[in-house]
């Protein structure tokens, strides 16, 4: 049976645990909120100058060289944007399992121990039952392992898909910014 102290020393655990995730919580609030300031500071520096570029133009072949330079920087940009949003939630993504491996890891050590301190005290005649109850931990066990296994497979997977569509969105924006000159000289 478990000690009034232990259950006491879980429960700080516990409260340790969801205060850990709650400050990550609050620091990812704020990194967001630090991009998206910065984000909207250069945009709208970006948007006067442009404006002027716009307002100063003399012909539409200067407007459209004017839009195919806007272009590719735009979606640069815009791939900057999403890809710190990503690494931001990657990040935490990433403490999180940190610290959810290591509950799980500490929860794994206590029922651990509280089998094979049932298992120390078992009357005698009950070694299947033991044995049935120390197999279905192993099991549980080893199909923990392969959950994390396959979510780390996951997340490279994913990692790699988003790292293919940001490339080929920078591919299409610059073939897009050439070929828009080509077409106002026509």
């Amino acid at each position: 049976m478990l000690t009034a102290e232990q259950l006491l020393a879980a429960h700080r655990s516990n409260m340790n645990a969801v205060f850990g995730l709650t400050g990550k919580v609050f620091e990812t609030w704020e990194k967001l909120a630090e991009l998206n300031i910065q984000t909207a500071k250069t945009t709208l520096n970006e948007v006067a100058e442009t404006t002027q570029a716009a307002l100063s133009v003399k012909d539409a072949q200067e407007l459209m060289a004017l839009h195919a330079s806007l272009l590719q920087p735009t979606a640069e940009k815009a791939v900057a944007y999403s890809r710190h949003v990503y690494d931001i939630a990657t990040s935490t993504g990433a403490e999180f399992s940190k610290m959810a491996e290591a509950q799980v890891a500490d929860a794994q050590d206590k029922f651990g121990s509280v089998v094979e301190n049932a298992t120390k005290n078992a009357p005698a005649g009950t070694e299947n039952a033991v044995a049935l109850v120390k197999s279905a931990v192993a099991a549980a066990n080893n199909a923990y392992e392969s959950v994390q296994k396959a979510v780390k497979q996951a997340s490279e997977i994913v990692e790699n898909n988003v790292n293919t569509v940001t490339n080929t969105a920078l591919k299409t924006s610059q073939v897009a910014a050439t070929r828009v000159p080509k077409r106002a000289a026509v």
